[in-house]
Protein backbone atom coordinates (compact mmCIF):
# COMPACT_ATOMS: atom_id res chain seq x y z
CA UNK A 1 0.00 0.00 0.00
CA UNK A 2 2.94 2.23 0.57
CA UNK A 3 4.04 1.59 -2.72
CA UNK A 4 0.88 2.16 -4.40
CA UNK A 5 0.84 5.83 -2.48
CA UNK A 6 4.26 6.68 -3.48
CA UNK A 7 3.74 6.01 -6.80
CA UNK A 8 0.40 7.90 -7.08
CA UNK A 9 2.06 10.97 -5.60
CA UNK A 10 5.35 10.80 -7.91
CA UNK A 11 2.55 10.48 -10.56
CA UNK A 12 1.15 13.30 -9.38
CA UNK A 13 3.59 15.84 -8.83
CA UNK A 14 4.73 14.98 -12.16
CA UNK A 15 1.38 15.76 -13.66
CA UNK A 16 1.68 19.47 -11.52
CA UNK A 17 5.16 19.50 -13.20
CA UNK A 18 3.75 19.58 -16.66
CA UNK A 19 1.19 22.02 -16.32
CA UNK A 20 3.04 24.13 -14.91
CA UNK A 21 5.51 23.92 -17.69
CA UNK A 22 2.84 24.25 -20.12
CA UNK A 23 1.64 27.51 -18.34
CA UNK A 24 4.88 28.99 -18.78
CA UNK A 25 5.22 28.14 -22.20
CA UNK A 26 1.63 29.53 -23.25
CA UNK A 27 2.62 32.26 -20.77
CA UNK A 28 5.78 33.43 -22.95
CA UNK A 29 4.06 32.87 -26.17
CA UNK A 30 1.91 35.50 -24.80
CA UNK A 31 4.46 37.90 -24.30
CA UNK A 32 6.32 37.58 -27.03
CA UNK A 33 2.52 37.95 -29.76
CA UNK A 34 1.16 40.40 -27.36
CA UNK A 35 2.95 43.51 -26.60
CA UNK A 36 0.59 45.87 -25.06
CA UNK A 37 2.47 49.84 -25.14
CA UNK A 38 0.79 52.16 -23.08
CA UNK A 39 0.59 56.05 -23.04
CA UNK A 40 3.39 56.47 -20.68
CA UNK A 41 4.84 53.87 -22.99
CA UNK A 42 4.50 55.79 -26.11
CA UNK A 43 5.82 59.20 -24.73
CA UNK A 44 8.94 57.51 -23.45
CA UNK A 45 9.43 56.22 -26.53
CA UNK A 46 8.95 59.65 -28.54
CA UNK A 47 11.56 61.05 -25.64
CA UNK A 48 14.35 58.60 -26.76
CA UNK A 49 14.02 59.07 -30.28
CA UNK A 50 13.97 63.20 -29.74
CA UNK A 51 17.07 62.23 -27.50
CA UNK A 52 18.72 60.41 -30.76
CA UNK A 53 17.34 63.05 -33.54
CA UNK A 54 18.52 66.66 -31.92
CA UNK A 55 21.00 67.84 -32.11
CA UNK A 56 23.70 69.44 -29.62
CA UNK A 57 21.18 72.39 -29.11
CA UNK A 58 18.64 70.42 -28.91
CA UNK A 59 17.51 71.70 -32.88
CA UNK A 60 15.64 69.19 -34.77
CA UNK A 61 17.06 69.53 -38.59
CA UNK A 62 14.02 67.60 -41.29
CA UNK A 63 13.65 68.40 -44.73
CA UNK A 64 9.85 69.31 -45.53
CA UNK A 65 8.33 66.90 -48.16
CA UNK A 66 6.44 69.14 -49.40
CA UNK A 67 8.19 72.47 -49.84
CA UNK A 68 11.94 71.13 -49.84
CA UNK A 69 12.74 73.54 -47.42
CA UNK A 70 15.63 72.66 -45.04
CA UNK A 71 14.29 73.41 -41.30
CA UNK A 72 15.63 74.00 -37.88
CA UNK A 73 12.82 73.85 -34.89
CA UNK A 74 12.95 73.34 -31.87
CA UNK A 75 10.98 70.95 -29.38
CA UNK A 76 7.96 72.42 -27.87
CA UNK A 77 5.84 69.58 -26.25
CA UNK A 78 4.20 66.02 -27.23
CA UNK A 79 0.02 66.14 -27.89
CA UNK A 80 -2.40 64.21 -25.75
CA UNK A 81 -3.50 61.85 -26.25
CA UNK A 82 -0.56 59.58 -27.72
CA UNK A 83 -2.72 56.32 -28.84
CA UNK A 84 -2.59 53.23 -30.78
CA UNK A 85 -3.63 53.12 -34.50
CA UNK A 86 -4.63 49.49 -35.24
CA UNK A 87 -3.46 46.33 -34.31
CA UNK A 88 0.63 47.27 -33.94
CA UNK A 89 1.23 51.05 -34.86
CA UNK A 90 1.15 53.65 -32.50
CA UNK A 91 1.03 57.78 -33.05
CA UNK A 92 2.41 60.50 -31.71
CA UNK A 93 1.54 63.98 -32.32
CA UNK A 94 4.22 66.95 -31.54
CA UNK A 95 5.07 70.65 -31.86
CA UNK A 96 8.17 72.44 -32.88
CA UNK A 97 8.70 75.36 -33.52
CA UNK A 98 10.81 77.68 -35.72
CA UNK A 99 14.09 78.30 -33.58
CA UNK A 100 13.81 82.01 -33.62
CA UNK A 101 10.40 82.43 -34.20
CA UNK A 102 8.55 81.29 -30.44
CA UNK A 103 4.64 81.65 -32.51
CA UNK A 104 5.34 79.69 -35.81
CA UNK A 105 4.55 76.13 -35.00
CA UNK A 106 4.77 73.22 -37.04
CA UNK A 107 3.00 69.89 -36.03
CA UNK A 108 4.86 67.09 -36.55
CA UNK A 109 3.47 63.53 -36.69
CA UNK A 110 5.66 60.26 -35.54
CA UNK A 111 4.49 56.52 -36.22
CA UNK A 112 5.78 53.83 -33.90
CA UNK A 113 5.88 50.18 -34.33
CA UNK A 114 7.49 47.65 -31.90
CA UNK A 115 10.45 46.52 -33.02
CA UNK A 116 12.46 43.98 -30.51
CA UNK A 117 10.61 44.52 -27.58
CA UNK A 118 10.43 48.28 -27.89
CA UNK A 119 8.90 51.27 -29.57
CA UNK A 120 11.13 52.90 -32.56
CA UNK A 121 9.80 55.77 -34.81
CA UNK A 122 9.40 54.23 -38.71
CA UNK A 123 7.31 57.31 -39.61
CA UNK A 124 7.77 60.90 -39.02
CA UNK A 125 5.74 63.62 -41.21
CA UNK A 126 4.75 67.34 -41.03
CA UNK A 127 1.16 67.92 -40.43
CA UNK A 128 0.50 71.17 -39.97
CA UNK A 129 2.22 74.44 -40.91
CA UNK A 130 2.27 77.81 -39.65
CA UNK A 131 0.66 80.35 -41.52
CA UNK A 132 -0.16 83.72 -40.77
CA UNK A 133 -3.81 85.42 -41.00
CA UNK A 134 -4.68 89.22 -40.88
CA UNK A 135 -7.57 88.49 -37.94
CA UNK A 136 -5.91 85.75 -35.96
CA UNK A 137 -2.02 86.24 -36.46
CA UNK A 138 -0.22 82.98 -36.35
CA UNK A 139 -2.13 79.56 -36.64
CA UNK A 140 -1.18 75.74 -38.15
CA UNK A 141 -2.54 75.29 -41.13
CA UNK A 142 -3.14 71.08 -41.88
CA UNK A 143 -1.99 69.73 -44.90
CA UNK A 144 -3.99 66.46 -44.08
CA UNK A 145 -6.56 64.81 -41.79
CA UNK A 146 -7.17 61.59 -40.48
CA UNK A 147 -9.97 59.18 -42.23
CA UNK A 148 -10.29 55.89 -40.40
CA UNK A 149 -6.46 56.57 -39.02
CA UNK A 150 -5.28 57.10 -42.74
CA UNK A 151 -4.03 60.08 -44.34
CA UNK A 152 -6.38 62.25 -46.80
CA UNK A 153 -4.57 65.46 -47.99
CA UNK A 154 -6.50 68.21 -48.23
CA UNK A 155 -5.28 70.41 -51.01
CA UNK A 156 -3.74 68.83 -54.65
CA UNK A 157 -0.14 69.91 -54.83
Amino acid sequence: MIQFKNNLQVFLFGLALLSMQGQLAQAEEMDQTQTHFYAEDIKEAMHLHLREVLDQEGLLHIQDDVTDESLTLTFSQIHDPVRQIGSDIYFACTDFKISDQTDQVYDIDFWLRENQGQLKVFRTKIHKEPRKSLLYGWYKHPRYTFVNDQIQYLYDD
